[in-house]
């Protein structure tokens, strides 16, 4: 018989093809016996479907790799071996997450190290997690280096939920007013103008405009929809070039209380993920590099990447930030109280809670600013239906 299977080998790379056996189970031990790690297999010629290439499907959620973080670090501390750690742990997450931990489990037994067996799943353990790793087990200090990543995730997800709930309620509103307006322009309102002009009503300019809107919005949905879904293919595939990215991100930089926010995060975030990686012994210029790729706007990724080369050369990093022209002077004046004291990672985790207050208070100032931009559109548009609306009834009243 045959069988279609998927494997990933020792390295993490993903394998797919075919393998003839008896049974299922044969043909599943054949493939573990060539060291490779059974993702999917079935019976029969064609392709197999890996569930972790599918993202809304059975995907690891960060809470998930916290806990597993945290609970590795208690039980190696505790003197627990890590090949009996994971093996307890991997009893204890969902089913797509066990897959992993086996793998990863069957590389440390193998003799990688835990932070090279984790190189497999870049979509769960990012650069700066696997650094750490590693770092820490150069350092025979594992257990606390984890146990400062469990923090450092919680940490995160608070601050990303504040910010999250904070603009809920704006989103909420947004959204309602834009299927009102729909139903509006498609359903209600072809049949009130209709009704006026069997009646004969004299129409005034506005209700003319909305009549026409509405005309076309009900026979031409379908292009309206067509050009959205262009637009928004559009915006994305410019923000996928390298040009586009920067550009868009200067852009959204630039932009009142909206800018203010999206600099406060991203400095957030990457002076909380500097000072971790700093922290548990990666080099400055490659904690650079890593921060660079996590930073979350493409103009502060170039200028720190271009920091990294300059800090390379022997340059100090707070003079190669000031040169940058992109961060906050405060960001790199506490970098050179850092240096100078030689305790740059805890003053960069000071920095950190500094913009994460900062982006806590962008959040309030753009949701006290959304409130009444939103009822000011709501209420014009509300002025104007009423006026195309209620203007040709009075006109009818008037006539009689």
């Amino acid at each position: 018989m045959e069988f279609s299977y998927q494997v990933k080998d020792q390295d993490g790379k993903t394998i797919k093809g075919i393998v003839e056996a008896d049974t299922q189970d044969k043909a599943i031990s054949l493939l573990k016996e060539r060291g490779l790690f059974v993702v999917s297999i079935r019976e029969g010629k064609g392709w197999t479907v890996d569930l972790s290439d599918i993202q809304f499907w059975g995907k690891v959620s960060q809470d998930e790799v916290t806990v597993f973080t945290r609970q590795l670090s208690t039980m190696i501390n505790a003197g627990l071996p890590i090949n009996d750690a994971l093996f307890a742990l991997k009893e204890q997450v969902s089913s797509k997450f066990a897959q992993v931990v086996d793998e990863v489990l069957r590389q440390v037994e193998g003799g990688k190290g835990l932070g090279k067996a984790l190189e497999g799943w870049p979509d769960i353990f990012n650069q700066a997690y696997i650094s750490s790793v590693q770092s820490g087990e150069a350092a025979g200090v594992l257990d606390k280096v984890l146990l400062r990543l469990a923090s450092d995730m919680e940490e995160e997800k608070e601050f990303r939920g504040n910010i999250k709930g904070a603009m809920i309620y704006p989103l909420i509103v947004v959204v309602a007013m834009i299927i009102v307006a729909a139903i509006m322009m498609v359903v209600v309102i072809p049949k009130m103008t209709s009704l006026y002009s069997e009646l004969g009503a004299d129409l005034p300019g506005p209700t003319k405009i909305l009549m026409a809107v509405s005309s076309f919005a009900a026979r031409f949905w379908w292009i309206l929809l067509l050009m959205s879904a262009g637009l928004v293919y559009g915006f994305f595939a410019f923000q996928k070039t390298e040009k586009g990215a920067e550009a868009i991100d200067r852009l959204i930089l630039k932009l009142p209380v909206i800018g203010s926010l999206q600099e406060k995060t991203a400095l957030s975030n990457v002076t909380r993920t500097l000072g971790l990686l700093l922290g548990t012994g990666v080099s400055l210029v490659e904690a650079l590099n890593i921060v660079a790729d996590v930073a979350g706007n493409s103009v502060f990724a170039k200028a720190i990447k271009s920091a990294a080369q300059g800090v390379e050369k022997g340059r100090p990093l707070s003079q190669m930030l000031s040169l940058s022209g992109v961060f906050p002077p405060i960001f790199y004046q506490m970098t050179a109280v850092g240096e100078g004291t030689g305790k740059l990672d805890e003053t960069l985790e000071k920095v950190s809670i500094y913009f994460k207050g900062e982006a806590e208070v962008a959040v309030k100032g753009l949701t006290s600013a959304i409130e009444p931009i939103i009822m000011i559109i709501l209420g014009l548009g509300v002025g104007f239906l009423v006026i195309a609306v209620i203007m040709p009834i009075y006109n009818l009243t008037s006539q009689f």
